[in-house]
């Protein structure tokens, strides 16, 4: 029987398993993927698995206590050993976009926070090259507009042309991040040197954070229908 894409992410989920052990401090990640290890670790719990986590958004953080799973905040906890999160892109560098469910920013400070971080994802979120996915970029509410310009002028200078920079929004009304931004996303296609890029982007006056981690996934757990690959970070 053909496995569908839950099929695919709950087999990374469950390989991501094997590298929690008692006692750690986990950060707990957001997203689809990342909801359904929530769900397998839940179970690991109740049998007698002890660990604490801290969640990267409200959702997640929701679902934890839902499902009986210690939590604490991270200034509790840090450092962590260990970040299980998901990924909308990842390149075999294990540069990351992330951002598409408006976590990025909590998601990087708790995978800054973190000894490991293990990437879990599907083989459709795995591609050559970062861009397809559309970047997000968290702003200050405050001049957001001018901040907007900035990042179109930016990205010009790169060498992208005229990139689309779209105002995220939700059912009509604009979007919200849980710390009280805004994201805008850009429609890069494809991303040359992702480094070069997040540097940029987080020198310009106003933007928060971006959607690209980089330097911060040690693993990834890359689920095909033949297989449940490991890809560890190049040394």
């Amino acid at each position: 029987m053909a496995l569908d894409q839950d099929d695919l992410k709950r087999a990374a989920a469950a390989k991501a398993l094997d590298f929690v052990t008692n006692g750690m401090k986990l950060g707990l990640g957001t997203g689809s993927t990342a909801e359904i290890f929530l769900e397998l670790l839940a179970a690991r719990v109740r049998g007698g698995l002890s660990v604490i986590g801290t969640a990267t958004s409200q959702r997640t953080a929701e679902k934890a206590r839902a499902l009986g799973i210690a939590t604490a905040a991270l200034d509790e906890l840090a450092p962590l050993d260990l970040t299980i999160d998901g990924a909308d892109e990842v390149d075999r560098r294990l540069n990351l976009i992330k951002g598409g469910g408006g976590a990025l920013l909590r998601e990087k400070i708790v995978a800054a926070s973190s000894a490991r971080m293990i990437v879990i994802a599907d083989k459709t979120k795995l591609v050559p090259r970062l861009g397809r996915f559309p970047l997000p970029i968290e702003v200050l509410e405050f001049g957001q507009k001018t901040t907007a310009q900035r990042i179109s002028e930016t990205l010009a200078g790169l060498g992208y042309g005229r990139v689309p920079v779209t105002l995220r929004s939700r059912e009509g009304l604009t979007f919200i991040s849980d710390s009280g931004n805004l994201i805008y996303d850009c429609e890069l296609r494809s991303i040359n040197s992702p480094p070069k890029l997040a540097a940029a982007l987080s020198a310009i006056p106003g933007v928060v954070e971006h959607g690209l981690f980089i330097g911060l996934a040690t693993s990834l757990i890359i689920a095909t229908p033949r297989k449940v690959q490991v890809i560890e970070k190049a040394k």
